[in-house]
């Protein structure tokens, strides 16, 4: 009797390790999103939204096709949304909205940052500007990567402001004469929470940068202007640290989502991931984009230390199941606001949407 006693007490414990280790191995996830579905989708195209072109000297509807893709900033006690917005000849622009609850959205009336006369046309002109990401730097300035379309080649550039409206472009990220034409877009800073707010982060001299839209890559920078690719130092390639994975969700690609964020357990990344035709995992239709989100180290942000073996959103809505692409929620906008998470997200290439998770 007394054997069998320590027995079950033995494997009592046993189980109560393993359901602590299975907490703490899971603590670091940001999980929990629910959809407002009663006021989702919360921004969709407006024919009625025109400006003058500057490149092509017409007035435009510059949002009459799709919004989708955008990226969110806390300022001044209100969610700012820049988002990607396609005319009907497919040319993307960034516009602004801005919330007071993080939910209801006014936008401004003209795109706040478009192709234009400027250095930046050869790359921009004529798919447009492109998925922008958006972070606070320690000075109260702002950081946002965009990818540059020339209708052939994504190139991953930057921009800087001091009050989210007026922008500066600088020009590609990865300057370097090899990488001019490289296929590059998606760049998620890492940034630390400071209050509600989410500021642009050193690690070791260097701030650190995501970005690429099959595999992840990462680039670095000691005053955010000057970036250098993570090269492999014999063979001079840029060197992966995550990748798609055969049988699951994220089969197809993988590509960032928001800024990755510095937490006591490391670098949280949620990142957006597709399914490829075969190989796949067979509760999502192929193609499909869902997200998911993995874990780096906190002193080595290109060292993978944990994934989540599933998506935590996916296009279970119509509005997310059908449109310019179908079944696609793509995110990319993720603020800190009255004790709440707010995620925001693209569905199916075509509206805007929004879920919420309590702190």
């Amino acid at each position: 009797m007394k054997q069998l006693i320590r027995l079950t007490l033995l494997l009592a414990l046993l189980y109560c390790n393993t359901i602590e280790a299975q907490k703490s191995k899971s603590s670091w996830t940001l999980l929990d999103f629910v959809k407002t579905d009663s006021i989702n989708p919360i921004l969709s195209p407006d024919k009625k939204q025109t400006f003058i072109c500057p490149v092509s000297k017409k007035t435009v509807s510059w949002e009459e096709r799709n919004v989708l893709n955008p990226s969110a900033i806390v300022k001044d006690n209100k969610v700012y949304l820049i988002y990607r917005a396609q005319d009907n000849q497919m040319t993307s622009r960034l516009g602004l909205a801005v919330s007071e609850d993080g939910l209801h959205f006014k936008k401004e009336a003209e795109p706040i940052f478009s192709p234009d006369n400027d250095s930046m046309n050869q790359y921009e002109w004529k798919g447009g500007v492109e998925d922008p990401r958006v972070i606070e730097c320690s000075d109260g300035s702002y950081f946002m990567t965009y990818t540059a379309y020339d209708g052939k080649v994504a190139r991953l550039c930057f921009a800087t402001s001091k009050d989210l409206k007026h922008w500066t472009k600088q020009g590609l990220v990865l300057k370097d004469e090899k990488y001019k034409d490289l296929w590059a877009k998606s760049g998620a800073i890492v940034g630390k929470k400071k209050g509600n707010k989410i500021i642009a982060t050193k690690i070791n001299n260097n701030y650190w940068m995501y970005f690429g839209d099959t595999d992840l890559f990462m680039a670095y920078s000691d005053d955010l202007i000057h970036w250098q690719a993570a090269v492999n130092e014999e063979s001079q390639k840029i060197i992966s640290v995550l990748h798609p994975r055969m049988g699951y969700f994220d089969s197809r690609l993988v590509e960032p989502g928001p800024f990755a964020l510095l937490q006591k357990e490391g670098i949280v990344l949620i990142y957006n991931g597709s399914n490829a035709a075969n190989y796949n995992t067979s509760e999502l239709p192929k193609f499909t984009y869902a997200a998911g989100q993995a874990l780096f180290d906190k002193n080595q942000p290109y060292k993978l230390i944990d994934r989540t073996q599933n998506h935590f959103i996916h296009p279970d809505k119509p509005y997310e199941k059908m449109g310019e692409v179908n079944e696609v929620c793509f995110v990319e906008g993720l603020v800190f606001f009255k004790n709440k998470w707010f995620l925001y997200y693209g569905t199916a290439d075509s509206k805007i949407s929004v879920a919420v998770r309590k702190q």
